[in-house]
């Protein structure tokens, strides 16, 4: 456990083993955080990576500051994990990536009911991913670690899964953006008005980013002539009140599972396995966990680096016999696999720190990121 949970500095800490890939520019957005104003702690996780002026992969802990740009412009994102109805013994592959269809528009008259209470932007990007790093995955069990643990969340064996990555889409971007024109990365008193003002807006996005993941899950589910059933839903960017070792503060987590809110997803690239783990709270993880492998390589380098070596066709199947949907060129290979870190290096580091066990292993089946207007 020592060698994974590193004292960087005081009050700075990192969660990696000695082989996990770490750029030296994150550890130092990191030790940057550590300086803010009223920060009293930041943890980075095995997954940390290089942000626009802050890390992704990190919990920062401040006592009376509230500071949007660390939670970024996604508020909400998160993952939802659904059990589907469609059978392993009937998997046709072909069938169901026709079928999965195109969810990248904005929800018909058919979903008037379900979008009631939106406003006219959240109506429009409601049901749908995004870009970046988002996508809703179809998996497989492929390995138990506790079975016991499994059945009693609910997942069977002989079913499909769906993994959906999303978040508040262009409502968490507004709210940032509103915010750093009028107070630019300054921290805001979290009893002020301009805070409480943010905690309302970053409240409404968290909301509106869980409606989105069940809205696009249940789409896909409709597309596939499914029925299905959520069994977690976990946000990973977002601020909220909490007490670290008896001091009372702001706990901000970019790109940061929770370890107190019971098991979590923690996928791999679109090429690799996906990891179901018991979570297990800690001081020195400010109770949060990787919320995937994290990346690699920047986005601007992976088509220099792919380009040559594989077309767009070759990365539509992985290693493991799964395919992708993406008609976009530049996403797909802004998210290759190779531009991602092992995930077993990732979820080793949080075993070996103590801060998970593992309950199943994941494999990917058919993974959803864009289909935009070719379907």
């Amino acid at each position: 456990m020592g060698n994974c949970i590193r004292n960087l500095s005081p009050g700075v800490s990192l969660i990696a083993s000695d082989d996990t890939w770490i750029e030296g520019k994150a550890i130092q957005q990191l030790q940057t955080t550590a300086r803010l104003p009223g920060m009293h702690q930041v943890a980075g996780m095995p997954d940390l990576h290089p942000g626009r002026g802050y890390p992704v992969g990190a919990a920062f802990f401040s006592t009376d500051l509230l500071y949007p740009a660390l939670v970024g412009n996604d508020i909400g994102c998160g993952m939802a994990l659904w059990q589907t109805g469609i059978a392993l013994a009937k998997l046709d592959l072909d069938k169901l990536e026709k079928r999965i269809g195109n969810i990248d528009q904005p929800l018909d008259d058919n979903w008037t009911e379900a979008l009631e209470g939106l406003d006219t932007t959240e109506r429009h990007s409601a049901g749908t991913i995004g870009g970046g790093n988002h996508f809703a995955e179809l998996q497989q069990l492929d390995t138990l670690y506790d079975t016991a643990a499994v059945q009693a969340l609910g997942l069977e064996r002989k079913a499909l899964l769906l993994l959906v990555h999303s978040g508040s889409r262009g409502l968490g971007e507004r709210i940032l953006r509103q915010h750093i024109e009028r107070f630019g990365h300054a921290g805001i008193a979290a009893g002020s008005h301009d805070g409480q003002d943010y905690l309302q807006q970053h409240d409404q996005a968290l909301r509106f980013a869980e409606r989105n993941r069940q809205l696009i899950a249940e789409r896909i589910l409709l597309n596939l002539r499914s029925e299905g059933r959520r069994l977690l839903d976990i946000n990973h960017n977002m601020v909220l009140p909490d007490t670290v070792e008896g001091v009372a503060g702001w706990l901000h987590r970019k790109g940061a599972t929770p370890a107190d809110q019971g098991p979590v997803v923690i996928p791999g690239s679109r090429g690799d396995y996906s990891y179901l783990v018991a979570a297990h709270p800690s001081p020195l993880s400010l109770n949060s966990l990787a919320h995937g492998a994290g990346r690699k390589w920047q986005r601007t380098d992976c088509k220099d680096r792919l380009a040559q070596r594989y077309s767009l066709d070759q990365l539509k199947r992985t290693a493991l016999g799964s395919r992708v949907i993406c008609e976009d060129k530049a996403l797909m290979y802004e998210e290759a696999p190779q531009a991602y870190k092992n995930i077993d290096s990732v979820v080793g580091s949080l075993v070996d720190a103590g801060l998970v066990t593992l309950l199943a292993r994941l494999k990917p089946v058919l993974t959803y990121k864009r289909r935009g207007c070719c379907e």
